[in-house]
């Protein structure tokens, strides 16, 4: 770290940060750069912390969370470095006068990667209470080019329709040329994305970036919180901002009062930088979540997973119906077998009768130990769905239960479609999960868990809060710590993160859970675009893309739906026990394919090479790079009359090489042909037929 009295100087050999400081006024980022030199840049009057409370507001009023009062005013007292592990640490202290609020930024980075992870803590350090309502886990003016030359990068996502990405310029609408020189004062209007309620990624997702098309600067980031969060970019004078925030007063009802003495601390963010253009920073931001991840062995061994539920038993388990399943996921490969939803159910009708967690015994006439006990036989972990968070309102637990233990409003609990939300800042509610797990491990073996979310309460929770938003907060933070506490007791379990498909797939649970149902999407032609596009927002190891091939299906439209699962966390469905021997067959090699891949998924970095894909593009794909190996999954959807014949995808980090290609899966199917430009790094695949929806997995590496 290099300090001097008008500017810090942090980072390691993957990165660099220089930050403005002063004792008179705000810290300001002024560059984030790869490691290198960054390109000479004025300094920043972006405060890196912009902090909202009543008594002071905003130093300009507008919508936005740049130039408040407080933020403006944070001045510069000293910082510190330090070294944990493999990861590097700066902490800078900041202090207002005027309000007697501290601000303490915490920067960290792992060795070698052009990223960071950052939050914000404050203390009132006045002698009466401060009340916030909008505090920045990190806020900068973005170090690209010019507003005309940048690209906006975000997400609309919800339940069936995940990860639809666009790119677009900024120009082209979210932030209009409205000649702010001519009129000396910096803008008020801003691109602002929100997600509310605890869907986290149930409307937009949290991650979001700016490319600079002309000279290739890129940054994306991430919020890592499993409850609300906005981020939003604006035009000032001296070019684009950014801000990442949790909760605020605006957005999500939250306020936190804070005590003489009291701190807060802000939900982290992470920002990756590159001077490679979006494909550069998704790598570095690849990186950085691999370094965020808590250890595990699973993490290791990333066994193949059979669910039964998707397009097969879909919530209707029973003794009779599971075991000729699991003798056939067994016979392809499968590692792990979940007993997804219905297995605790006598009446046919469980919907809002969930929550003590017992076995059926009309389903499972002998016990459900049966079941799982075949699974362990035939060598596979056995797993249960479960969905912790609600209590049926028929259940009783609703009533075993004090009325504190759940999430209210004035008093009353608050029911969401059939259910009651635990609030798990009470103990009560806690030791009730705590009992669950822990019997349903101990005592049935059960060794992977699909924890499932299907309702969102709302803004929060007033009960024993300052604010519906604070209780939210505060109960979201218990969440995690709860997770935390299973792992502990039970370190080899394996959790899988679900919410109604991918609604709530941040890495406040994805620092913690193994892997990621990316949909609940049950028709195998529209579940590729997801696939494909999930490596932005989630590890490709982490990425579990249902993969439900079924004896109704031809021959290359089994392939399609098992490719669609390949290039991630393989999770497999599907009537299986109703399948012909070489359809079984195809399953088979599929399965072996993918764990001959999977080292090399856990190491890989994605690319894009006909970009990120659109909702209904004819052609879709997604490369996993890994050392000298590019993976390369391609597929083709159309109707008759619509089929696009040929496709070409861009590789550039293969250009100027000659290159071998092998075609991985299906191996049983007609080849593509495949035509190599090395000159210009682009592959052309040509289907054989019109089949209207077929797919293909490649290895691509250097000739020899």
């Amino acid at each position: 770290m290099k300090s001097t009295n008008t500017s810090v100087v942090w980072g390691h050999p993957g990165l660099r940060v220089v930050l403005d400081v002063s004792p008179d006024g705000p810290v300001g980022v002024r560059s984030l750069s790869g490691g290198g030199l960054a390109a000479p840049r004025p300094r920043t009057t972006q405060p890196l912390v912009e902090l909202l409370v009543p008594g002071a507001g905003r130093a300009r009023s507008s919508h936005r969370f740049s130039q408040t009062a407080v933020g403006c005013r944070l001045a510069y007292r000293g910082c510190e470095q330090s070294r944990q592990g493999a990861w590097h640490v700066l902490r800078l202290d900041l202090h207002d006068a005027a309000s007697g609020l501290d601000a303490e930024v915490f920067f960290r980075s792992a060795d070698g990667v052009a990223a960071f992870q950052i939050w914000t803590r404050v203390t009132n350090r006045g002698q009466d209470p401060a009340l916030l309502m909008g505090v920045t886990s990190f806020a900068a003016a973005f170090a690209g080019g010019s507003v005309e030359s940048t690209d906006v990068m975000r997400a609309d996502s919800e339940w069936l329709g995940e990860s639809r990405w666009a790119r677009e310029p900024l120009r082209a609408g979210a932030v209009p040329d409205l000649r702010l020189a001519e009129h000396g004062q910096d803008g008020r209007g801003l691109l602002s994305v929100v997600s509310t309620g605890t869907w986290s990624t149930g409307a937009h997702l949290p991650t979001g970036g700016l490319v600079d098309r002309d000279g290739g600067q890129a940054w994306l980031w991430q919020i890592e919180h499993n409850g609300p969060w906005r981020w939003e970019v604006g035009e000032r004078l001296d070019g684009l901002y950014v801000a990442l925030l949790g909760p605020t007063d605006r957005d999500h009802q939250w306020q936190q009062w804070l005590a003489p003495g009291e701190s807060f601390t802000t939900v982290p963010a992470s920002v990756a930088v590159s001077g490679d253009g979006l494909e550069g920073a998704a790598a570095a931001l690849t990186a950085h979540r691999r370094a965020l991840v808590r250890p595990h062995p699973d993490r290791e061994r990333l066994p193949v997973v059979f669910n039964d539920y998707m397009n097969t038993l879909m919530g209707d388990p029973t003794t009779a119906k599971l075991l000729p399943l699991i003798d056939a996921a067994a016979s392809v490969g499968a590692e792990v077998f979940c007993v997804d939803a219905g297995w605790y159910d006598d009446g046919g009708a469980w919907w809002d009768s969930v929550g003590e967690w017992q076995p059926s015994q009309s389903r499972f006439p002998r016990g459900i130990e049966e079941v799982l006990g075949h699974i362990r036989a035939l060598g596979m972990v056995p797993g249960l769905w479960l969905e912790p968070e609600v209590i049926g309102v028929r259940s009783p637990m609703a009533d075993k239960l004090p009325p504190e233990a759940f999430l209210q409003r004035g008093g009353v609990r608050l029911a969401e479609h059939g259910r009651y939300h635990l609030d798990l800042r009470h103990p009560r509610a806690v030791a009730h999960l705590d009992q669950v797990v822990d019997r349903l491990v101990e005592e049935l073996g059960v060794g992977y868990f699909k924890l499932d979310y299907n309702i969102d309460p709302g803004v929060g929770t007033d009960l024993d809060a300052g604010s519906a938003g604070a209780g939210l907060l505060a109960h979201n933070r218990a969440h995690l710590a709860w997770l935390d506490g299973v792992l502990a007791r039970h370190p080899e379990l394996i959790l899988e993160n679900c919410a109604s498909g991918a609604m709530r797939m941040d890495y406040a649970m994805l620092s913690r859970m193994h892997l990621q149902s990316t949909s609940d999407q049950q028709d195998f032609r529209r579940y590729p675009p997801v696939a494909v596009a999930a490596p932005m927002s989630i590890l490709p190891e982490q990425s579990a893309s249902w993969a439900y091939p079924q004896p109704d299906m031809s021959e290359e439209e089994l392939a399609f739906a098992l490719c669609t699962g390949m290039l991630g966390r393989l999770y497999l469905s599907g009537r299986l026990d109703g399948m012909r021997a070489g359809q079984l067959d195809a399953v088979r090699d599929a399965v072996r394919v993918h764990r001959e891949m999977r080292a090399d998924l856990a190491r890989a970095t994605p690319l894009w090479p006909l970009g990120l894909p659109r909702w209904d593009d004819p052609w879709l794909a997604l490369a996993l790079r890994a050392g000298e190996l590019t993976y390369v999954g391609a597929w083709r959807r159309g109707g008759a009359g619509s089929l696009e014949p040929r496709v070409r995808l861009e590789l550039p980090h293969l250009a100027g090489h000659l290159i071998d290609i092998d075609v991985r899966f299906p191996r049983h199917l007609p080849s593509w042909a495949c035509d190599w430009d090395p000159a210009a790094g682009i592959l052309t695949l040509t289907p054989d037929g019109d089949q209207p929806h077929s797919a293909r997995i490649l290895c691509i590496r250097p000739a020899r």
